[in-house]
């Protein structure tokens, strides 16, 4: 017995020619079985292929308790209605116990099991092993340094449902699901919600993962999931920084499990009592979230969003062109970087190679050795760091002016010390001073004035080498080294109003944004919630790749390969080009195309932001 070890589980699958069609995730059109194509045996977690359909199989009449183990395990990859088949592996009592809807834990493969000898029969326990890599609670993900995982099957002889017999079934199983990421990434799929920052000023994106298809548990298709998360409210990381306009307890109204936009591309939610006597203001807040939720979700796209009342009046009507007026969003396309002759310039990512033109101002002049810069999104003004990383100026990038004073400075002894480069939020100025005889965090409001220092929660010794603010001033990526090492984390910015009438800032709950990569040197933002970075994994080449805010990995997942690249710049707008620095100068990669070269001879380059 002690030899019994879990062998490569089969699981029987269905994979239908007509599932191609359905390119866009989580087409509602998509969430039925397929009527036709072969069924075929296949390796369980052989790849994240959404097309692949996974049944369950009932345990067979007599089974071993290794089929045991290894047809539960394959039956929590399935889309089964409500696990049905899978609690048929569990003993009456445990079956009705089990929870499939609680926390999943994702592995790097299908856990493997191996028998506990120690444990004497009648009971046999099963010891369940793999390499964690995040928890996934409520929808959201939470990416865990690669660890241990460590769980246990119980089995125990329990008469046969015919009353002849025993047979085996499981007594005891591990809460949630338990997956491997290959088969958690074809059954799930990250979708946005979004929130209003307090004082509505801006939209935040809060990633969230759904069944792909019928969702097993509430027989919701995607749409209804995704909306039905909305109204649930934000994660728990983002809720100290947001606001949901949606009344606590708004639902769907009971029994609606499907929505698809009519022919007209209008979509009609049925809202139960809860939200059926909102204002008209807070339908339109209500309508917009749903809308800039749904956008690239749904095929045809959703047009207009209608919401009802619980007896099928309407609440409010809302046109996706008026939800993305609600607030502004501020979209900035143009690259600047420094060109060879030391100049601030600017040039359209997706224009003719090779033209530009210097900003004016100072910074367009070439009288500043930049070793670092960063522009506003509104795209008037820009700050840069001098080469030595001793200063940090703001100018106008629009209008003629002379060099003001700098902003800020930093003692430190080397330039590396100094302050880093700034990042601009919505409308604020950042920068890290990386003395290590006094290291700080300041924001200047408005990129002007004197800095205010911004405090920073379980930093732990670490130093900020770099930073990048979100576009909604909420979430703050920070780049951290500590004993020679980096890593990346993702901090919430909080406000608070102090007596006195001033706000005082803190960046506080540090989340790790890219668990399994170490090396990093570049990040910048590239849309609601995903990041590009320049690192590697363990003992590993340098890669540059698309990672989320929650530190799972981007479906967009690895970017062609490019040589030694030293900075990295990606827009909000995620149609528009990467633009790196490598060997090859500062070159472009724009979408399903290869790397080509912007400018021959150019540096620091930098979206908006």
């Amino acid at each position: 017995m002690g030899a019994e070890r879990r062998r490569h589980g089969r699981a029987r699958v269905m994979r239908s020619a007509a599932l191609p069609t359905c390119a866009a995730l989580l087409l509602g059109g998509c969430a039925s079985m397929p009527d036709s194509g072969d069924v075929e045996q296949v390796k369980a977690t052989q790849g994240a292929d959404s097309q692949v359909r996974v049944l369950a199989v009932a345990p067979r009449e007599g089974a071993e308790p290794g089929e045991i183990v290894d047809g539960f395990l394959e039956a929590m990859t399935s889309d089964d209605p409500s696990f049905a088949t899978a609690r048929k592996y569990l003993t009456k009592r445990a079956a009705k116990e089990w929870k499939p809807q609680e926390q999943t834990t994702v592995l790097t493969e299908a856990p493997e099991w191996d028998l506990d000898v120690e444990k004497d029969a009648p009971d046999r326990t099963y010891n369940l092993r793999g390499e964690q890599i995040a928890t996934v609670d409520r929808g959201a993900y939470a990416a865990v340094p690669s660890t241990q995982y460590n769980g246990s099957l119980r089995l125990v002889q329990e008469s046969a449902p015919d009353g002849k017999g025993k047979e085996w079934r499981i007594d005891y199983a591990p809460g949630g699901l338990l997956l491997g990421e290959s088969d958690f990434q074809r059954n799930y799929g990250s979708v946005n919600r979004y929130y209003y920052t307090s004082g509505e000023k801006s939209v935040v994106a809060d990633p969230v993962y759904i069944r792909q298809r019928q969702d097993p548990v509430t027989r919701m298709d995607p749409v209804a999931q995704t909306v039905s998360s909305l109204f649930d409210g934000p994660t728990t990381w983002l809720r100290p920084v947001v606001t949901s306009p949606f009344p606590k307890g708004t639902a769907l109204k009971a029994g609606t499990t499907t929505l698809t936009p009519d022919d007209q591309n209008v979509l009609r939610l049925p809202l139960n009592e809860k939200a059926s006597h909102v204002g008209r203001t807070a339908c339109h807040n209500m309508a917009s979230l749903v809308l800039l939720t749904l956008r690239g979700l749904t095929s045809p796209r959703v047009d207009q969003v209608q919401l009802q009342r619980s007896d099928g009046g309407t609440l409010c009507v809302l046109s996706a062109a008026q939800a993305e007026r609600q607030p502004p969003v501020l979209r900035a396309d143009n690259v600047y970087f420094v060109d060879d002759a030391g100049r601030m310039a600017v040039t359209a990512p997706t224009g003719t190679l090779d033209q530009f033109t210097a900003v004016r101002g100072p910074f367009g002049t070439g009288e500043l050795h930049i070793g670092s810069l960063a522009v506003a999104r509104n795209e008037e003004r820009a700050a840069a760091v001098s080469q030595d990383g001793q200063y940090l100026y703001a100018a106008s990038i629009i209008s003629d002016e002379k060099l003001g004073a700098p902003l800020a400075s930093s003692t430190g002894a080397r330039p590396e010390d100094r302050l880093s480069a700034p990042s601009w939020d919505r409308g604020d100025l950042w920068v890290a001073d990386r003395n290590p005889a006094g290291p700080r965090l300041l924001r200047f409001a408005g990129g002007r004035g004197a800095p205010q220092e911004v405090s920073v929660a379980t930093l732990d010794g670490a130093r900020i080498e770099s930073l990048k603010l979100a576009s909604d001033g909420v979430r703050i990526a920070l780049l951290l080294t500590k004993d020679g090492k980096s890593s990346l984390k993702i901090g919430r910015v909080e406000r608070r109003e102090n007596a006195d009438g001033t706000t005082a800032f803190s960046v506080t709950d540090l989340q790790s944004a890219a668990p399994r990569l170490e090396g990093v040197t570049a990040v910048s933002w590239a849309g609601p919630s995903r990041l590009v970075v320049v690192g590697k994994e363990t003992r590993g080449v340098q890669q540059v790749r698309y990672i989320a805010t929650d530190g799972s990995l981007s479906p967009a997942g690895g970017v062609p390969g490019l040589n030694k690249v030293s900075a990295i710049a990606a827009s909000d707008d995620e149609e528009q080009p990467l633009v790196a620095v490598s060997d090859d100068g500062l070159v472009r990669l724009a979408p399903s195309a290869n790397w080509q070269t912007l400018i021959d001879k150019g540096s620091l380059p930098v979206y908006p932001g």
